[in-house]
């Protein structure tokens, strides 16, 4: 099995989200990031998901997508170029003493500081799988107290100067 990314164009309408991850749940496969948003369209949303299943299984369940009418358009973003990001808030255990160090850990990372408290700090971070990853390695020594992480967004990469 192996990941796939899929974007779809959805109706942005109540039920919508719950017809479509239903969709690929009851075919048994989780979904192990789930992004949604309004497009530039306020009638569409774009989804964005990253499952794992093998070919054959993930193209059956796009080819139930294409069937709801709730879905305009799947993109499978899988071996394209793409943009792709996610946004994590981390809340560290920071004694006064050690603050400076997480502080340098997060300027390296280009992440921003976003709260402070007594005992802790809360990070914001954007990027890739593999940013956040090393950002979070780093800073498990500290001790995470609190994690969220928003799923992954993606969209193709413009190949042409002439691309809008």
């Amino acid at each position: 099995m192996s990941k796939h990314i899929l974007s779809a164009l959805v109706e942005n309408k109540p039920g919508v989200l719950s017809r479509v991850t239903g969709l690929i749940s009851r075919r048994g496969f989780n979904i192990e990031s789930l992004s949604v948003g309004q497009t530039e369209d306020e009638s569409l949303s774009r989804l964005t998901a990253v499952i794992e299943a093998d070919e054959v299984a993930y193209e059956q369940i796009t080819k139930q997508l294409h069937k709801l009418v709730s879905v305009h358009k799947i993109t499978d973003l899988t071996d394209e170029s793409v943009v792709n990001r996610e946004l994590v808030l981390i809340k560290v255990a920071a004694a006064p003493e050690r603050r400076n160090e997480v502080i340098e850990i997060a300027t390296v990372f280009r992440a921003k500081i976003v709260d402070v408290g007594k005992n802790s700090i809360t990070i914001e971070v954007t990027g890739t799988e593999n940013k956040l990853r090393g950002i979070l390695n780093l800073l498990r020594g500290y001790g995470i107290k609190e994690l969220t992480r928003t799923g992954t967004i993606a969209m193709p990469r413009s190949m042409k100067a002439t691309d809008n």
